[in-house]
C-alpha cells in the first residue's frame, strides 16, 4: 500500500522532478517508509512506500525490470503473487527476480503479458508502468475500484497521482472548481468517477486502463463484473450455493492475510465484520487482533456483540471507547484528511488512528457485505417499487399532481423523492435506483445554484450503462440493485472514504467481500435465495454455525452522533463561517445559504442537518485546497 505520482510529457519542461517531488511530499502519509523518484526520457515517476510485503529496501520504488526496459510505480497488493511468481519463473527464469515482493511479480507479469496480465491479478491496485523502449506509459486500476488513481491532462502534460491533493501540489493543475462536479456533489454528496470536484481532473474508472504515447491516449475497460458473472449457472441446489459462497469468502479472507507486518480487523459486532473475523481465526495460526469503536450510551453501544465474537474466536481485542466529544475533537483532523469532499468519513478516521497506534499496519474490513448480499433498505425499497409498477399506467399529469400534493402536505427528502419517482416512465432498477440514492432533486438545485440547465445525472448514466448497454437486466433483480450499489455508492463514497481516512494514518485496509470471485458468483445467485426478508440471508445461511445466534438475531443498531446539536452549539460558528463563504461563491444564488442556515437554526423540519453538513464540508475542502472563487 503506497502512493504513486508521475508526469508524462517533459518536452520543454526542466522542472519535472521538482513537481513530482512536491507530489510525493503531499503523499507522505500514505508511505512513510520510503520515497523514490525516477526520470526517463519523457516521464518522471514518483512513489511513497508503506511496506507490507518484503520490507527490504531492495523493493523500494520506482522499480526496474531486470533488463531495465520497464519501470513501475505501484499502489496496492497482489494477493496471488506467489503463484504468479512460480509461473513467471518457468517462463522468464529465476534471474528475472531479485526480491520477494509482489511489486516485482506485477512488473514481470506486465513484461510477459502486457495488459493481458490484469485478469490474472488477484488484489487491489493502481499502478503505472513506463516502457523505456517504446516510450509508452500504462496506467491501470483494479476491478472493484479499491485503490484510487487521478489524472490531469492538458496540451503539454499528463499528470497522475493516488490523491487529488498531490496533483494540486504539482503546481501544474489549476485550482478550479468543476461546475458539473459540483452539481453531482449536490445531488449525491459525492462526485462519481470519472469526474471529480476539480476541473479537468478525472478518476480512472474501476476495471479500466490507460495507454499513453506522444500520439494518443486510449482508455479501455478490462473488467466487467456483469459479463464475468455469466459463467455461473443462474440456478443451483441450495446446498451447493451455500457451499460455494462460504468457500469463496473463506479463500478471499485467507488471501488477504498475506503480510510481513502485524495485522488485524475492524469488529463492530455486525454480521459482516463478525464473519470476516471468524474466518480469519479459522485461517490464521496466531490470535487475530480486533478493534471496536464503542460508545458509552448503552442503547446504542455494540460492545456486547463485539465481545461475543472476540471471545468466541479468542481474539486479542481492543476497545476504542468514545464519547461524542472525542469525535468532536478529532473533527478538524478528519476534515483535513479528506482528499475529496464527502458527507461521511470521520468514524473511519478515528478507528484507523487507534488501530495504527496499536502497532497494526494492515486491517481487514467487512465493507461490501451489505452491497453484495442485499443488506441495505434500498434493496427492499427498489423491489417494492417494482412490485408497484402498475402505478406508471396512470396519466403522467395525475402522477405529478399527487407528487406535488405530497410535497405540499409534508415537505421532506422522502416526499421530494416520491414526486420524482412518480414522474418515471417505468419502475425498473435503472430508473428508480438513481432516485433512491438522490440527496437533492434538480428542482431544488434550480433554487440553489446559478444555472438553469444541469449535466445528465451521473448515477442514471452509470445505471443505463450497466443495465441496458452491458445487459445487466439479465441478472436477478436484486443483483441489478447490487450492481448499482457496487458501481456508485460503494466505489465513490465508501471505498473513497475508507482509502483516504485509513491512509491518513498509513493503515492499509483490505476488503474480502469485494474479492472478484465472490462478487461474480453472488451476482449470479437468484433472488429466491437472498430476498431480504432477513438481513443478508444468503450470507448467514452460507456461514452455517460460524456465527452465534446473538449476532444473527441482534436488533438493528446504529449510533447517531449528535451532529444536529453540535451544528447549533459547539460547531455553530464553524458551520456559519463556511456556509457564508460558500454562499458568496459565484456558483450559488445570493442569500441561499443564509436562508438555509436560518431555517436550520429555527429547527425547520424541511432542512435536514446532514444535507447542510455536506455543504459545510464542501466549503471547508474548497478552502483547504485553495480552490478559486
Amino acid at each position: 500500500m503506497c502512493g504513486i505520482t508521475g508526469i508524462f510529457g517533459l518536452e520543454g519542461f526542466d522542472k519535472a522532478e521538482g513537481s513530482v517531488g512536491r507530489m510525493n511530499d503531499a503523499l507522505a502519509h500514505r508511505g512513510p517508509n520510503a520515497s523514490g523518484l525516477w526520470r526517463g526520457s519523457n516521464v518522471v515517476l514518483g512513489h511513497r512506500r508503506l511496506s507490507i510485503i518484503d520490507l527490504s529496501s531492495a523493493s523500494d520504488q520506482p522499480f526496474h525490470s531486470s533488463d531495465g526496459r520497464f519501470v513501475i510505480a505501484f499502489n496496492g497488493e497482489i494477493y496471488n503473487y506467489r503463484s504468479l511468481r512460480a509461473e513467471l519463473v518457468g517462463l522468464l527464469g529465476e534471474e528475472a527476480f531479485r526480491t520477494n515482493s509482489d511489486t516485482e511479480v506485477l512488473l514481470n507479469a506486465y513484461v510477459q503479458w502486457g495488459s493481458g496480465c490484469l485478469p490474472r491479478l488477484e488484489g487491489m491496485f493502481a499502478f503505472a508502468v513506463w516502457d523505456v523502449k517504446n516510450e509508452e506509459l500504462f496506467l491501470a486500476r483494479d476491478r472493484m475500484g479499491i485503490k484510487p488513481l487521478y489524472v490531469y491532462r492538458n496540451d503539454q502534460h499528463l499528470v497522475f497521482a493516488s490523491e487529488i491533493r498531490a496533483l494540486l501540489a504539482s503546481e501544474l493543475v489549476p485550482r478550479e472548481l468543476d461546475p458539473d462536479g459540483l452539481v453531482d456533489y449536490l445531488r449525491y454528496q459525492t462526485v462519481h468517477a470519472p469526474r471529480t470536484m476539480v476541473k479537468n481532473v478525472s478518476m480512472l474508472r474501476a476495471g479500466h486502463f490507460l495507454r499513453i504515447t506522444d500520439q494518443e491516449v486510449t482508455e479501455e475497460r478490462w473488467y466487467d463484473p456483469i459479463e464475468a458473472s455469466r459463467k455461473y449457472p443462474g440456478e443451483a441446489p441450495l446446498e451447493v450455493v451455500h457451499k460455494e459462497v462460504k468457500e469463496r469468502l473463506t479463500k478471499a479472507v485467507e488471501k488477504r492475510l498475506v503480510a510481513d507486518v502485524p495485522f488485524g480487523a475492524f469488529l463492530s459486532g455486525g454480521i459482516d465484520s463478525s464473519a470476516v473475523v471468524g474466518l480469519m481465526a479459522m485461517c490464521s495460526m496466531e490470535p487475530v487482533h480486533t478493534f471496536s469503536v464503542v460508545f458509552e450510551e448503552e442503547e446504542f453501544s455494540e460492545e456486547r456483540y463485539a465481545r461475543i465474537i472476540a471471545k468466541k474466536f479468542n481474539t486479542e481485542h481492543t476497545v476504542i471507547r468514545l464519547q461524542p466529544a472525542d469525535m468532536l475533537r478529532e473533527l478538524p483532523a478528519a476534515l483535513a484528511a479528506m482528499d475529496h469532499p464527502s458527507g461521511d468519513g470521520p468514524n473511519t478516521y478515528v478507528v484507523s488512528k487507534v488501530t495504527k497506534a496499536a502497532g497494526v499496519s494492515m486491517a481487514l474490513s467487512g465493507l461490501g457485505g451489505d452491497e453484495l448480499f442485499a443488506g441495505y433498505p434500498v434493496f427492499k425499497r427498489t423491489l417494492a417499487l417494482w412490485n408497484k409498477r402498475w402505478v406508471t399506467q396512470f396519466p403522467l399529469g395525475l402522477r405529478k399532481l399527487i407528487g406535488q400534493a405530497a410535497i405540499t402536505a409534508r415537505p421532506s427528502v422522502a416526499t421530494r423523492k416520491l414526486a420524482e419517482l412518480l414522474k418515471l416512465d417505468t419502475f425498473s432498477v435503472d430508473d428508480t435506483y438513481p432516485v433512491s440514492r438522490l440527496v437533492r432533486t434538480d428542482r431544488e438545485l434550480v433554487e440553489m445554484v446559478q444555472r438553469q440547465t444541469f449535466p445528465v445525472n451521473a448515477v442514471a448514466v452509470e445505471m443505463e450503462c450497466q443495465i441496458r448497454t452491458l445487459k445487466g437486466y439479465s441478472l436477478p433483480f436484486l443483483s441489478q440493485v447490487a450492481v448499482g450499489e457496487l458501481s456508485t455508492y460503494l466505489q465513490d463514497v465508501l471505498l473513497r472514504d475508507t482509502d483516504q481516512m485509513s491512509m491518513a494514518h498509513a493503515l492499509e485496509v483490505r476488503v474480502p467481500f469485494l474479492d472478484h470471485d465472490l462478487v461474480e458468483y453472488v451476482l449470479a445467485v437468484g433472488d429466491d435465495l437472498k430476498y431480504p426478508h432477513q438481513p443478508k440471508k444468503l450470507l448467514v445461511d452460507s456461514l452455517g454455525d460460524l456465527l452465534p445466534r446473538e449476532i444473527i438475531d441482534r436488533p438493528k443498531m446504529g449510533f447517531t452522533l449528535p451532529w444536529e446539536l453540535w451544528m447549533r452549539v459547539e460547531l455553530r460558528s464553524f458551520c456559519a463561517e463556511r456556509l457564508q463563504a460558500l454562499g458568496k461563491r459565484k456558483e450559488f444564488r445570493l442569500g441561499v445559504m443564509d436562508r438555509l442556515w436560518s431555517r436550520f437554526l429555527a429547527k425547520d423540519p424541511g432542512v435536514n442537518w446532514a444535507r447542510l453538513w455536506s455543504l459545510v464540508v464542501l466549503e471547508d475542502w474548497l478552502q483547504r485546497n485553495g480552490m478559486e472563487k
